[in-house]
Formats: structure tokens, sequence, C-alpha cells
């Protein structure tokens, strides 16, 4: 069997186990280098045996228990002095492990390491680093290609991140009920950035990077099935979901944008919409609202027309309402102005998009609502500036594009 058909048997095991593995040895070994060293060791061991003897019934089990030998095994080589002491430690852990660790401990592990990555003391943009690195399981190059930086600076970025757990002495646990809901925030917040990220690019050429939507719906499932009593979890969930099944009619087949109303709506995902909208029910039924939960439900309506003209307008205009008492942030009052213009139509939303002209400046998207509000009043020049502006603060080749094909249509 070549080498890549060896890592095809291994690769579908690597995604969904590779963040359980490196969180049991974690734990164990204190040491995230070494425990992320471990696990690529022991999926080696797959991609050369998996083929030949095929995949043994307790996927994860057999990689945790390969990992464990394989650092006793470094452990035991590199022990040397002071070090001799302190491996000496872990080694009484490690050799002490039962073969395969219950199916709850593998869970608590997995929580702790999704809330260690995502701890307030580390830098948002490090927190996604190290959340796709340790529990997605993602190459230090795919993390740097999918952000487009150096692969350099990502790698320096990781190693930062892990040295500044290590000497903070970051916890590995997961927070207490009381502080619970601050801290798990953070986490939805990473993983609605990598989601966000992959489905809007932010810079480059492709206008969608579907790894990151993948790993982003991934990695929410994970923590569904983690912390199934929280609300927001589940909210966060038929978000993603929601708005990945509109992926395949986003761009048409040169990549261009396609906006929601001119999509394809026969290329969205039944089943996709058909699971968020199960979750959003289940939300609505509990009766605490957040901030997922409603952009969600906000989702869940736009799914639910068949046609752009049978979207119901005046609810989302009432869904929004109800998230800017949540969440009264400038991106949701700007937009609730693009529901209120189908509404009330566009001088009204115009009326409210100019107050946050000042707060979003620098934000794209600003500019481009504005121009498309202002040529629907037949203030044709001053749209045309306005898109001409926010093209020259989008760094996203394909929304590039879009805007000025928009502005072009303007001119003439």
């Amino acid at each position: 069997m070549s080498p890549t058909d060896s890592a095809r048997v291994v690769a579908p095991t690597f995604r969904e186990e590779y963040g359980r593995a490196v969180s049991v040895l974690y734990r164990v070994l204190g040491d995230l280098d070494r425990a992320e060293d471990a696990v690529q060791e022991a999926f080696a061991v797959a991609t050369e045996r998996w083929p030949r003897d095929g995949v043994p019934p307790a996927p994860a089990g057999w990689i945790i228990t390969t990992a464990r030998r394989r650092a006793i095994d470094r452990i035991r080589r590199d022990a040397v002095g002071r070090e001799k002491e302190v491996s000496a430690e872990v080694l009484r852990e490690l050799t002490s492990a039962e073969p395969e660790l219950p199916a709850d401990d593998i869970g608590d592990d997995r929580l702790r390491l999704i809330f260690t990555c995502c701890h307030p003391a580390l830098a948002p943009e490090v927190r996604v680093a190290l959340t796709l690195r340790l529990l997605g399981g993602l190459t230090t190059a795919e993390i740097a290609r999918a952000f487009l930086v150096p692969e350099p600076t990502m790698a320096q970025r990781i190693s930062r991140a892990k040295s500044k757990i290590r000497d903070a002495r970051i916890p590995y646990r997961i927070p207490s009920a009381a502080d619970l809901p601050g801290r798990l925030s953070a986490v939805l917040a990473v993983l609605y950035l990598v989601f966000s990220e992959g489905y809007a690019a932010s810079a480059g050429e492709r206008l969608i990077r579907e790894e990151l939507c993948d790993e982003a719906v991934r990695l929410a499932r994970v923590l569904r099935s983690l912390l199934p009593d929280e609300e927001e979890v589940l909210g966060l969930l038929a978000l993603l979901l929601l708005v990945d099944a509109r992926r395949a009619a986003r761009a048409d087949p040169d990549g261009a944008l396609v906006p929601l109303p001119e999509q394809d709506r026969t290329l969205w995902d039944a089943a996709a919409i058909a699971e968020g909208h199960a979750l959003v029910r289940d939300c609505l039924l509990r009766g605490r609202p957040g901030p997922y939960q409603l952009q969600a439900a906000i989702q869940a309506v736009h799914d639910d027309a068949r046609t752009a003209d049978e979207t119901d307008w005046a609810q989302i205009v009432a869904l929004y309402d109800q998230l800017l008492r949540v969440a009264p942030t400038p991106i949701v009052a700007l937009n609730r102005a693009v529901a209120v213009a189908e509404v009330d139509g566009a001088e009204p939303a115009l009326a409210a998009v100019d107050p946050l002209r000042e707060p979003l400046a620098r934000f794209y998207l600003l500019h481009g609502i504005r121009a498309g509000l202002l040529a629907r009043l037949g203030r044709t020049a001053e749209a045309a500036d306005e898109y001409e502006i926010a093209a020259s603060l989008c760094a996203g080749d394909a929304e590039r594009d879009f805007l000025l094909r928009r502005r072009d249509a303007l001119t003439g």
C-alpha cells in the first residue's frame, strides 16, 4: 500500500481522535510539546500498521496506549540529572495508567484542553491557533496558510503560547460553575472566529476556506457532546450549521461572491438546515436566549425562505431587537439596519447606519451596506464613493471584486 493510501486509512481517526489523545497525554505529562510528540509518533505507527492489520475496534484507546508507551520510551531516553527525578514521577503515572481510559475521563480531559487553549491570559489570535493545533490536529503550515501568515510566524506564536501556559501555570481544569459562563464565552468566540474566517476569508484569493468551516463545525459538535446542557453551545452549533448550509451557493463556478438574495437555494444543504432548525427549537424550549441562539434563529428565518422575496424580514428585525438587548454592539446594529431596509425602506435604514460610521469607520461592510442604501435612494455618486472606500478596506479578493463590480454598475 502506498504512503498516500496508508495516510487515507488513518486520516479519519486522526481528525476525530487527535485532540482526545493530546488532552489525555497532557494531563499525565504536564507538557504540551511532549504530549504532541507522543501522539504524533503514535499516529505514525498507525499509518504503518493499520493499512496492514486493519483499524482497531477502539482507535482512540489504541492511539492513547501507543502514545503513552512512546512517551515512556522517550522519557527514559532523555532522563538525566534533576530531569531524571521529575521524569520518574511522570513515569510512575504513565506506567500505572490503564491501557484504555474510560470515555468520561477522555471527555473531561478534552474539555480541560479546550479551556486551556482559550484561556483569557492568551491573546485571541493565539487561542485560535492553539485550538486548531491541539484539538484539530492541523499542522502549523495549514494554520499559517489559513490565516495568511508565514509558517515561521505561526510556529513562533504557537511556541510562545505553550510557553505562556507553562510559565504562567495556566491550570489544566474545567472552570467552576461560577466561572464557567465567562470562560465559555471565550471558547465559543474562538470557534465562531475559526468558522467566520473559513466562511468569509479576511484576506487572499479564496472566498471560502472549507477546512476551517469543517473544523469549526466539528469542534462545535465536540463541545456540544461535552456540555449538552449549555444553551449557547447549542446555539453556536445551530448558527454554524445554518450558515454553512449555504456554502455551496456562496460562490459561482469562477469563485465570485454570490450575495444571499441571488443564491441558488437548491444548492443549500437541507440536512444541515434541518439539524440547525432542530437545535434552534431546542433552544427556544429552554427559554434562556443568548447571542448565539438569537443569531441562529435569524439564520433559521433566512433558511426557511424558499426565495429571497419570501424572507420574513419583520421577524428578523424583531430578533435583531432582542439580540441588541443582550449584545448591544455596532455590528449587530449594522446588521439590523439591513433588515430594517427590507421592512421600512432605505431611508430609515440609512438613518440607523449613519451613527455607526465613527465606531465602524475602518469596517468595509459598513461602507458597503451604506453604499447599497444610497444607491436605492438614487444617490449614485455618493454610493459609488462608498463602494470605493469599502473595496479599499477589504483584503479579500472575492469580496473586493464584488464591491468594485457594484461600483462599476453605478458609474457605467
